[in-house]
């Protein structure tokens, strides 16, 4: 290899290295703060938090300040751990109209369709999530053969997949796996893939396994059981040795970790005996799974936490919209609490009203959720549904450095944040929004520059 070569490659290592290893954050001291935790130490009345290289260094009533650190007093504000948002369709859609890297009508794609491989990190609607204290969310593949309720946009228009139509089962049966992203700055927004199968029940399975319930548990245990028989003998399988199979190589493959129980099953239902059936499936094929919408939770809030299921709830979800969901009620966060379940809180929207996360929070507390337990619900507890909780979710030593230090109670729609970090970093507090209003918003008559009448 020649001298110049040589200096090439390691140059190209070098920049791969930089690009991979996000770049060491300042130290910086925030004194003065009431400290909601989300971890063991609790709410710390006043005390001092310290971020450095990224992480936290310490947090604790007797904390102090390093030499050299920046200083930021927070003077009584409070600060909390990110928020995470659970179930979203942030950095795969800006306009739904025009679109989503969410929908897949590929025949040999289901449970093979990978989130991660169309994220967007300039999307505009991140930094608008953002603001809302949220600093690492969900991605979620939508699930198809519509009947539920738990994507709306704005003007009402659900956010399904037509589902299915390549004649594949597992298109229709499985929309894809789901990732962890943080909302940071930056090329590589990707924490963690592969979190989560995303399987619609009640009347979305329904109408994707050919119109009744049951239909749909035999065609998923069918083709659970063409997995395990495809683990079992691959090699037959390649050289057309083993029986016609529904799924394609792809789906059987993606599909292993499931019947593992290494990769939860996200089963969108909301019905109380199809949470029932939903539990039952589980318990048969021994697989793990997580509740998305199980808005009559409540009703089998016992059963759900005997089994060790965590539910992801939108706690406004309380209108009878169809009948799958006639027992809706604003206390099911509270009821399903106070069972022992393991609760994580979402926004409606998907992606455009995300920032409302801690809206949602807030009026769960007022609907008989103790405040801790809300605060877990978008903090520690989607951390350890989705397997994380190593490094967001909390304020503790050795975590990544995601906080938001807020003006007032961050659950109360008055307060704002005033400053965001996310893996030690601080973010922009603007998003495109506000920067149009800023611009257009003092015209005095005339033109900004660049524009002609």
């Amino acid at each position: 290899m020649s001298k110049i070569a040589l200096h090439l490659s390691i140059s190209l290592a070098a920049l791969a290295a930089a690009i991979a290893t996000p770049v060491l954050a300042e130290t910086v001291a925030i004194t003065n703060a009431r400290i909601l935790t989300a971890g063991p130490a609790g709410e710390i009345a006043q005390g001092t938090i310290v971020l450095h290289d990224g992480k936290i260094a310490s947090v604790g009533a007797g904390a102090s300040a390093p030499a050299g650190a920046r200083i930021i007093d927070a003077k009584g504000a409070t600060v909390t751990p990110g928020f995470v948002a659970a179930n979203t369709l942030l950095g795969a859609v800006e306009v739904r109209s025009l679109g989503d890297d969410l929908t897949v009508n590929n025949p040999d794609i289901g449970a093979a369709f990978d989130v991660q491989y169309g994220l967007d990190p300039q999307s505009t609607l991140i930094p608008v999530a953002r603001l809302g204290g949220i600093t690492r969310a969900i991605v979620m593949p939508l699930s198809a053969g519509g009947g539920g309720t738990d994507f709306h946009a704005d003007d009402g228009e659900e956010l399904y997949t037509a589902g299915g139509g390549g004649g594949s089962k597992s298109t229709a049966l499985f929309a894809g796996q789901a990732a962890v992203i943080h909302l940071g700055e930056g090329a590589n927004i990707l924490v963690k893939p592969k979190v989560g199968m995303v399987v619609p029940f009640g009347d979305g399975g329904a109408n994707v396994a050919g119109g009744a319930r049951g239909a749909e548990i035999v065609a998923l245990k069918a083709a659970f059981r063409d997995v395990r028989d495809y683990m079992r003998n691959k090699a037959a399988y390649d050289r057309a040795g083993i029986r016609d199979m529904g799924l394609s190589k792809a789906d059987l493959e993606a599909l292993i970790p499931v019947v593992e129980g290494r990769m939860p099953i996200i089963a969108s239902v909301h019905k109380a005996s199809d949470i029932r059936s939903v539990l039952q499936f589980a318990r048969e094929e021994r697989v793990k799974v997580i509740l998305d919408g199980a808005e009559e939770g409540w009703m089998t809030a016992g059963e759900i936490a005997a089994a060790g299921v965590p539910v992801i709830i939108n706690p406004l979800s309380d209108r009878p919209e169809s009948f799958q969901v006639l027992g809706a009620t604003m206390e099911n966060a509270a009821r399903l609490q106070a069972a022992g379940v393991t609760l994580a809180i979402e926004s409606q929207g998907g992606a455009h009203r995300v920032r409302e996360l801690r809206y949602n929070v807030g009026n769960a507390i007022a609907n008989g959720m103790p405040y801790q337990a809300g605060l877990a619900a978008v903090t520690i507890n989607p951390a350890r549904i989705f397997g994380v909780a190593d490094k967001i979710g909390s304020l503790e030593p050795g975590k990544d450095a995601d906080l938001v230090i807020w003006t007032g109670d961050p659950f109360e729609p008055l307060s704002q944040p005033t400053a965001i970090f996310i893996r030690g970093e601080s973010q922009p507090m603007t998003s495109r929004q506000l920067e149009l209003r800023d611009r257009y918003k003092t015209l005095g008559g005339g033109y900004p520059a660049a524009y002609s009448r």
